[in-house]
């Protein structure tokens, strides 16, 4: 099948690019090389004979001009739930990418009858009633008590897709949720298929970490070169808990997507996570990188960090029997392939997360 890739030399794009194609699918992809480090995965990718072009997605004339496909599986977004107010970007420039260009790869796909695959995140999810989940802390860790799955769109097993999506959200989380509901819109009234993937902490080697995104990358990385870490917000005990998915845990699910019936809107939405399994504080993920290598000093900063919240874990129970899908990868099999990366580029950071 002729699949093209947004982002395609992003960490997700790059990984579920090589993963396609070894499933031998025609893969097509393009970047518009913002992101610091992208530019380092465009030539592996060629030489396995995927095609890369340079194109921006916000650039309507240059989605025009794009190879027909049979499906494009969105991977290009700015990820981060500070991005628009943190300096680096505007609150345009994060519309602009996140959702003018979605809807851009959506005229492609009305123009070309191809279905579309938004890897969208779990930050659709409400701010207000996530900071008020009543954790407990439990071997450094914040944890749900049994009670809270009586909440709404709470489960034992993490949020499930009937959770709040109401504001505040934060800038981000609201351009990708506007992009979940411009993308079926568009999929009824022209006719092409459109699925919803609301994934976890995506996480693996060769990821671009930074403090605000792609932690578990950042952290071991930073660990490892003695770089100065901080517990930030919640007391400063690094007792926030997230989950963790390795995005070549998606591609069997694509693969399904791409040849699935058509399916009610409802279906067509879905948690992707490593589930409550896979789930980790910051404080473990220290006491892990201790073990790995050595001891290294976390400074405690109570300091609150916008749109921070607690814990976060998404319960995957809707795609596990639609989808025939459980994630594949534990969590220390990914933080091992991360550490054996760091170890193999040891200026990782500077590419990645340039000061």
């Amino acid at each position: 099948m002729r699949i093209l890739i947004t982002g395609i030399c992003g960490f997700v794009g790059s990984t579920v690019a090589r993963t396609l194609h070894a499933a031998g699918h025609q893969v097509t992809g393009f970047d518009s090389f913002i992101r610091p480090g992208s530019e380092t995965n465009r030539a592996p990718l060629e030489q396995l004979g995927i095609k890369v072009l340079t194109a921006d997605l916000r650039d309507a004339a240059a989605m025009e001009a794009l190879p027909a496909a049979d499906f494009v599986v969105d991977a290009a977004a700015n990820p981060s739930v500070l991005a628009g107010v943190d300096g680096r970007t505007s609150s345009r420039e994060l519309v602009d990418h996140n959702l003018t260009g979605t809807i851009n790869i959506l005229e492609y796909c009305k123009a070309h009858r191809a279905g579309f695959i938004l890897l969208s995140t779990s930050r659709v999810y409400s701010i207000a009633p996530l900071a008020a989940l009543p954790v407990e802390a439990h071997e450094y860790a914040f944890r749900l008590p049994s009670s809270a799955s009586r909440l709404p769109g709470v489960s034992p097993a993490g949020l499930t897709e009937d959770f709040a999506t109401l504001a505040p959200i934060s800038l981000y989380g609201a351009t990708k949720l506007a992009s979940e509901a411009m993308a079926l819109e568009y999929g009824e009234t022209f006719g092409f298929p459109v699925f919803i993937n609301r994934c976890g902490v995506l996480a693996g080697a060769g990821q671009f970490g930074r403090a605000d995104q792609g932690i578990f990358a950042y952290w071991i990385n930073a660990w490892r070169r003695k770089r100065p870490l901080k517990y930030l917000g919640f007391g400063g005990h690094g007792h926030q808990v997230r989950d963790c998915l390795h995005p070549r845990d998606l591609v069997p699910v694509l693969e399904k997507q791409f040849t699935a019936p058509k399916l009610t809107a409802a279906d067509r939405i879905a948690n992707f996570s490593g589930g409550v399994a896979s789930a980790m504080s910051l404080k473990q993920l220290s006491n892990w990188c201790a073990a790995r290598f050595g001891p290294h000093p976390v400074v405690a900063d109570g300091t609150p960090r916008p749109f921070d919240i607690p814990w976060i874990v998404l319960d995957h129970a809707k795609a596990s029997p639609l989808w025939a899908w459980q994630p594949a990868t534990p969590t220390t099999a990914i933080l091992e392939e991360i550490a054996a990366h760091a170890e193999l580029n040891p200026g990782w950071l500077e590419l990645s997360a340039p000061r």
